[in-house]
């Protein structure tokens, strides 16, 4: 047996040190290996390509990336997920459905308790992929709608807070941006405060997407024109869509609905006549990629919402408490310059909000040349 263990280990030595003494077969070993790897990979690509565009599954998670794109400034990206055709289809769809939400007929199942002065609370949230933060303003009549006050550019929301001493804020409606450049200065739709019209951008009689509160403090949301908000009493409004939580249901079937995964802002009422904002961050990964409006629906039906309607998110979503931006806004630029944003006040009626887009031709600041040729 000893004879036979020490006939084995030189021939493994000799072996070894044969190999290391040839460098033409280590090169060759290594061509091998390298030819492996890169089939493997060649075959791992194809097969998931073919997973991505030939399988139902494949398919959902496209679409979901397209409709994230779809939230963005570069939409135009998506057509090399889905197609130009299907992202039209896709786009105008969604219009189609935001409008058939908006319509639902909301009861304002809404009894207004006396809340103290002064109760605004922040609780963090956080769910699968993401991370924000509610803001609960109990008495909803200390919202107003604030505006830039910088003539030709947006404001950004933590000027806004301190210019105007109010205690909290958070980004507020759409808005046109020539160039994608970030302006900020011309709001979409209208814009409403302290119940005066400040900026109808389609005129008096074109029904727009709103969201807001009027001046019993009932949250207002759907399509309305500026002549029937005048006359509802509404006091503070700005226009995004969709409302997607009516009567205490919420209208999103599922997540394929969700229009993809982004920062959200969006306003609630609870039946108290609590507003609830949500802010949640995204774009971020290691912190938080973002939330479909299905994930916010079902936060706010948990905590009671009876109406909830989504405004502006993506690098607008911006929560300020106390002078300090609360969240991460996705930008590496740090919080936008916005033309619009809802601010909490001890005292809204002593807020005056001048309408700083008086007098201004306001088509210098239109994009939709820029984003036809885009």
């Amino acid at each position: 047996m000893e004879h036979r263990t020490e006939a084995v280990v030189p021939r493994r030595q000799h072996s070894y040190r044969a190999q290391q003494q040839d460098p033409k077969k280590k090169k060759k070993g290594w061509r091998r290996t390298i030819k492996r790897l890169s089939a493997a990979m060649l075959i791992a690509a194809l097969g998931a390509g073919g997973w991505f565009f030939y399988t139902p599954s494949g398919k959902d998670v496209r679409y979901m990336m397209a409709d994230t794109l779809i939230t963005t400034q570069h939409r135009y990206l998506a057509k090399y997920l889905i197609g130009q055709e299907a992202l039209d289809n896709r786009v105008a769809a969604y219009a189609a459905q935001f409008d058939a939400m908006a319509d639902v007929k909301d009861n304002h199942n809404v009894s207004l308790v006396n809340h103290p002065k002064g109760t605004v609370k922040v609780e963090p949230i956080s769910g699968k992929g993401f991370k924000g933060y509610l803001m609960y303003v109990h008495d909803p009549k200390m919202i107003r709608v604030v505006t830039t006050n910088i003539v030709g550019g947006g404001e950004r929301v933590e000027s806004m807070v301190k210019r105007t001493g109010a205690i909290a804020g958070v980004n507020g409606g759409a808005f046109d941006d020539p160039n994608w450049s970030g302006n900020g200065f011309k709001p979409a739709g209208i814009v409403m405060s302290g119940g005066k019209l400040l900026y109808k951008g389609n005129g008096m009689n074109a029904k727009v997407n709103v969201v807001g509160i009027d001046k019993d403090g009932l949250m207002v949301a759907g399509r309305y024109t500026p002549k029937q908000l005048l006359a509802m009493g509404v006091s503070d409004a700005v226009t995004f869509q969709p409302k997607f939580i009516v009567n205490g249901k919420g209208l999103i079937k599922s997540e394929a609905d969700g229009w993809g995964i982004a920062p959200r802002t969006c306003m609630a009422q609870l039946k108290d006549g609590t507003i609830v904002f949500v802010v949640i961050d995204g774009r971020q990964p290691g912190y938080s990629v973002g939330a479909t409006l299905y994930d916010v629906q079902k936060i706010l039906l948990a905590k009671g919402a009876v109406t909830a309607a989504n405004l502006d998110g993506g690098s607008s979503t911006v929560l300020v408490k106390d002078n300090e931006v609360v969240n991460k806004p996705s930008s590496k630029y740090g919080a936008r310059y916005l033309p619009t944003a809802f601010l909490v006040f001890d005292h809204p009626e002593e807020v005056e909000v001048p309408n700083i887009w008086a007098g201004i031709d306001m088509n210098a600041f239109d994009s939709s040349s820029e984003r036809q040729t885009s």
